[in-house]
């Protein structure tokens, strides 16, 4: 086996429900996706499609800051939908470009453990905070030629599934990845960029430090799932992660595609 060395660059790759439920762009990402070269790891969320599955049996979704309150029937629509549907389709998909993927939950592997999450005024049911990665694995799975597909679903090594935010696991891996490679982290999704007028594609944030963070936040500019997800962005940089970018899937062919560059 190839023994990974820290000069090796490894791009983790996050894409979300508006890729996910659209069929052609989907399929120009995961084309443009197996065109990189090197070691790769894709995670995908898929709320969207999450949703509409749950509204379809007659559970209401709940969101808070851009996280889902889990309970229990919202868990087994969230695994159905996320380690199954998504996730195969994808690895599917994938293998269909000569990609040699394989679609992981957190418990496959004990590759991600969660605990369920303990906050003083919210039950978010059943949601998890990372807490370990199996970073020796998840090398040795690279260094072995496989492509890990990641779905938002990690487990408490107790046999609890957890629903996990995915731009968190994309973070943790990351991190992980960081002691042993050269990590670059994107956050793919149908904008350019990080906004600062989210009804004005043309107002993208280039450079977004804390300072700018902390100000656009204040201003309500910057809200909803963009906050769990600069949150995840300034915490990977702090613990070593070397090149965050968040904008369209255009910027993995394309380095000069405008999008947001992560700096802390």
């Amino acid at each position: 086996m190839e023994s990974p060395e820290t000069s090796v660059g490894v791009r983790i790759i996050k894409i979300g429900g508006n890729i996910i439920d659209n069929p052609q762009e989907l399929a120009q990402f995961l084309a443009d996706f197996s065109k990189i070269e090197g070691y790769k790891v894709l995670v995908h969320g898929g709320g969207k499609s999450a949703t509409k599955m749950a509204e379809s049996i007659g559970l209401t979704p709940q969101m808070i800051d851009g996280r889902r309150i889990t309970d229990a029937p919202m868990l087994d629509v969230a695994v159905m939908i996320y380690a199954g549907q998504i996730n195969k389709n994808i690895v599917a998909q994938l293998q269909a470009n000569h990609c040699n993927a394989i679609g992981f939950s957190g418990a496959d592997g004990n590759l991600i453990q969660s605990e369920k999450r303990n906050h003083p005024t919210i039950d978010y049911g059943f949601v998890g905070d990372v807490k370990y990665v199996n970073g020796e694995l998840l090398s040795s799975l690279l260094s072995n030629g496989i492509i890990p597909v990641f779905c938002a679903i990690t487990h408490d090594g107790k046999g609890q599934l957890l629903n996990t935010n995915a731009d968190t696991i994309a973070s943790e891996l990351a991190i992980a990845l960081s002691k042993t490679f050269e990590v670059t982290l994107n956050y793919c999704f149908e904008k350019p960029g990080v906004l600062q007028d989210s009804n004005d594609d043309s107002s993208v944030v280039e450079v977004m430090n804390k300072e700018l963070y902390s100000k656009l936040k204040n201003d309500k500019a910057i809200h909803s799932g963009m906050i769990p997800k600069l949150d995840n962005c300034f915490n990977s940089l702090a613990k070593g992660v070397q090149k965050i970018k968040i904008g369209h899937h255009k910027m993995l062919q394309n380095d000069d595609s405008v999008c947001t560059k992560i700096e802390l």
